[in-house]
């Protein structure tokens, strides 16, 4: 299961954001606990304990002290924010940035968005030309 070239504690952390962003762990819900991940995972759970250190450090857990780990509110928020300037800052950025470099125009990149031709682009009296 964690055979990616990053620590496991980070592919833990990573697995836990994605569960969160796709809803399938809501905010205020429990998360497992450091032992059942250990056991479940076969990992040491000084290592599940880091990555759940790190979330909690983030925001992202909060420790119910003797309940367990919770996934704190505002934290889907949070990372859907962060992934999004991540992915203007890492993608879309460099993107416009060679696009201009081939002359391609703003409104040529919003026609194959979506999925329109020149032909379909609103003229200024609102009809398409």
């Amino acid at each position: 299961m964690f055979d990616g070239p990053e620590p496991i504690y980070l592919q833990i952390a990573q697995q836990i954001r994605a569960q969160i962003l796709s809803g399938d762990l809501a905010e205020e819900e429990q998360v497992m606990s450091t032992t059942q991940y250990a056991t479940t995972f076969r990992i040491n759970p000084a290592t599940a304990a880091k990555a759940f250190a790190g979330l909690v450090d983030e925001g992202i857990l909060y420790k119910r002290r003797g309940v367990g780990m919770f996934v704190a509110s505002g934290a889907r928020e949070k990372l859907l924010a962060e992934h999004r300037d991540r992915y203007f800052a890492e993608v879309l950025r460099p993107a416009l940035v060679q696009a201009d470099l081939l002359g391609i125009t703003p409104a040529e990149i919003v026609d194959h968005v979506l999925g329109r031709g020149p032909q379909d682009r609103p003229t200024p009296t609102g009809e398409t030309s």
